[in-house]
């Protein structure tokens, strides 16, 4: 099996962008942007790598966060850290005025996933955190973006204020409503991000709104076979709970998902449990709609504790909104993602994706040649798969779009071993400077265009007519920090 080294990863990087690079000369703004992006890229594909060898959980990412700090303060950015009450939370900030374009970053692993850079499953720590989702990629891409549109508008003094937002705890913490609700995002124009996938595309909208919750029942005590009659039982309210969700499916919309586990359920048989604890997910493709379901659901709960004599406590409640879609940014993005182009891989990437795929479902691998391809403009199918992300509570506050590039080898899905594999080596990395190219191009364009952020904010304003956001997240309730330890 060979070993896919960090120099070599940066050979291939360092290789893939000279030959993207345009010969100096006469060049149009967006080559400009492309060649300082080349120009960066190899340095933030290292930064890449070390945050991906960090690997920290939500609200935890000490080293990955200071790392990007450093870095963007290092290229000229004013940091302001720590922000919304989450010690890893920042934001970096270039310029003055307007337009504001913001650039999202995230940098938080999974619980699970360690995994080296190579084909097959091979825990760097075993039960270790691992890139799977790729957002080693997404905060160091996003920073490589900002810094190359940075040195553009310093160049060609281009004025306005750039935003790099550092977004913590992605991955169910949902950092970025209380960045949204401490007024972070107030006076911003329009914010770009991307995300790691398996093909390039434009998120225009789509993903899974999302309310959660832990429903901890609280009951009495009892002998379960001397005294039964004195107990009341927490775990009989939350297997009523169960069942009522299990009853409420049958009278949801087909593309609603309701999952649940059981995270506490008493300490021994012979004890009638005087707590028990239901942790339970549900989305919607819209937001009002998820608003309706979450309410009846909140009434089986009660309704279990009605039936048990217990006691009902909802606690940790956390939400993200569903992506907004943005036509008018849509169509210059898409615009900019096929004018920055796909790429093909070195014979030694394909190696390494082809033994990659080895690992995956039959049938699920895809074609190796799609990474040089851009997938056409389209709307996202409501009832197609998704999942669920905090940057649609920005959507539905700011006018967004959003890019994903082909860090992962086709059929490779998110949240796997496969998937950090990537992340950590040049397939992840290439991938990363094309979002980046996108992202710099797409924000030139905002800074240089007023028509186009008025044209932005047009259409989200048309989005929301007859809508309304409300985050299921208390008023008050302060970031989950130690979420992943509960």
């Amino acid at each position: 099996m060979p070993v896919y080294s960090d120099s070599m990863q940066l050979k291939c990087i360092a290789f893939a962008t000279a030959l993207s690079s345009i010969a100096i000369g006469q060049t149009t703004p967006h080559q400009r942007i492309v060649q300082l992006v080349d120009r960066h890229a190899a340095h933030f594909s290292a930064t890449s790598k070390t945050i991906w060898g960090y690997a920290e959980l939500g609200y935890h990412e000490e080293k990955s966060s200071a790392l990007l700090q450093q870095e963007l303060k290092a290229e000229g950015f004013r940091v302001e850290s720590p922000v919304a009450n989450e010690p890893t939370a920042f934001v970096a900030t270039y310029g003055t005025g307007k337009p504001v374009i913001g650039i999202m970053g995230e940098f938080d692993a999974l619980p699970g996933l360690s995994q080296a850079a190579v084909p097959d499953r091979s825990p760097v720590v075993s039960g270790g955190a691992g890139h799977g989702c790729g957002h080693n990629l997404l905060g160091s891409g996003a920073a490589l973006a900002a810094v190359a549109l940075k040195d553009y508008m310093e160049q060609n003094h281009v004025a306005g204020t750039l935003r790099y937002y550092g977004t913590p705890a992605e991955e169910g913490g949902d950092g970025k409503v209380y960045m949204i609700r401490a007024g972070l995002f107030r006076d911003t124009d329009v914010v770009l991000h991307w995300h790691p996938s398996n093909e390039n595309l434009i998120q225009n909208g789509g993903m899974l709104s999302l309310n959660g919750a832990r429903f901890l029942f609280h009951g009495v005590a009892a002998h379960a076979a001397m005294a039964p009659e004195r107990g009341r039982s927490a775990l009989d309210a939350v297997m009523l709970m169960g069942n009522g969700i299990e009853f409420l499916r049958e009278h949801v919309p087909s593309n609603t998902r309701i999952h649940y586990i059981i995270t506490n359920g008493g300490a021994a048989p012979n004890i009638v449990p005087d707590m028990a604890e239901l942790y339970l997910y549900a989305r919607n493709p819209q937001l009002p709609v998820l608003g309706e379901i979450w309410n009846r659901i909140l009434k089986i709960g009660q309704g279990a504790a009605l039936m048990t004599e217990t006691t009902l406590e909802v606690k940790d409640i956390g939400g993200d909104a569903n992506l907004l879609p943005n036509d008018a940014l849509a169509k210059v993005a898409q615009r900019n993602l096929e004018e920055v182009g796909g790429f093909h891989y070195t014979a030694e990437e394909k190696h390494f994706a082809e033994e990659l795929q080895k690992s995956l479902p039959a049938g699920g691998a895809g074609d190796l040649d799609s990474t040089a391809s851009i997938v056409p403009p389209r709307r996202p199918d409501p009832n197609a798969p998704a999942a669920s992300t905090d940057a649609g509570d920005v959507s539905w506050n700011v006018p967004t779009i959003g890019f994903g590039t082909a860090t992962f080898v086709p059929g490779v899905v998110a949240h796997t071993w496969q998937a950090a594999a990537c992340a950590g080596m040049s397939i992840g990395q290439r991938g990363m400077v094309m979002a980046a190219k996108a992202l710099a191009v797409t924000g030139a364009d905002l800074f240089s265009n007023p028509q186009l952020v008025a044209d932005a904010k047009a259409d989200f304003q048309r989005e929301l007519e007859g809508k309304s956001y409300q985050s299921v997240i208390p008023e008050g309730q302060r970031p989950p920090l130690e979420y992943r330890k509960q």
